[in-house]
């Protein structure tokens, strides 16, 4: 099968699931994604620390620890933090306690760096190399989920996903040329439907695991 056939298949899946009541909760969410609001800084720190906790995580047991914390997510030391996340069943109490309570040093200075870029990928490579803890898909799932719409969330179901549909070979791992080189076939899928990459992804999401999260 052609390349161009197999985009079109997966096209088609999306393009029907358009028309289902899915949309509906999708469209919700990113309203919620919107609607965060930018000036607070501990607000948007507290999905950061929700990505941070992500990373080889599962995004359902991140959204329970961070409902479980709240605002111990800033106001915990780092050996409470970690006391915590381990009596919560985390798999890395203690490195992404280090990470989290490091990450706090931003907190002042998070809209004005939101601010700072005009690129959306420019500024996702500065909470790479800036954040320890984020790679390009914790960036840019933190991004998505405080109201950014051009970045993709590459995570194994994605992978799984386009392998399926035979856009892509399984990679043993992703490295930065690799997640780009993802990205690029998912801003194609985007453009053909009519879809951002954050709508798109929860749309990918749900087809993989029936559920849409954040």
């Amino acid at each position: 099968m052609r390349r161009s056939d197999r985009m079109d298949r997966i096209v088609m899946e999306i393009e029907s699931l358009g028309k289902s009541s899915v949309t509906k909760t999708i469209k919700e969410r990113i309203m919620e994604f919107e609607e965060i609001d930018k000036s607070n800084n501990e607000k948007i720190f507290k999905e950061l620390a929700f990505c941070i906790l992500t990373a080889n995580y599962s995004a359902e047991g991140g959204i329970k620890i961070q409902k479980s914390l709240n605002d111990g997510l800033i106001n915990l030391s780092k050996e409470e933090l970690e006391i915590k996340l381990r009596d919560l069943g985390y798999r890395f109490p203690k490195t992404r306690a280090r990470y989290i309570v490091k990450a706090r040093e931003l907190i002042p200075k998070l809209k004005s760096i939101l601010e700072s870029f005009k690129d959306e990928k420019a500024l996702r490579e500065w909470f790479v190399k800036n954040v320890k803890g984020l790679g390009y898909k914790e960036a840019s799932h933190f991004l998505r989920n405080i109201g950014f719409k051009n970045l993709a969330i590459v995570d194994f179901h994605i992978v799984d996903l386009l392998s399926r549909y035979e856009l892509i070979e399984r990679p043993k791992s992703i490295t930065r040329k690799k997640y780009l080189e993802i990205e690029r076939i998912l801003e194609e899928i985007a453009q053909r439907t009519g879809l951002s990459l954050a709508e798109l992804d929860l749309y990918l999401w749900y087809m993989e695991t029936g559920k849409v999260l954040k």
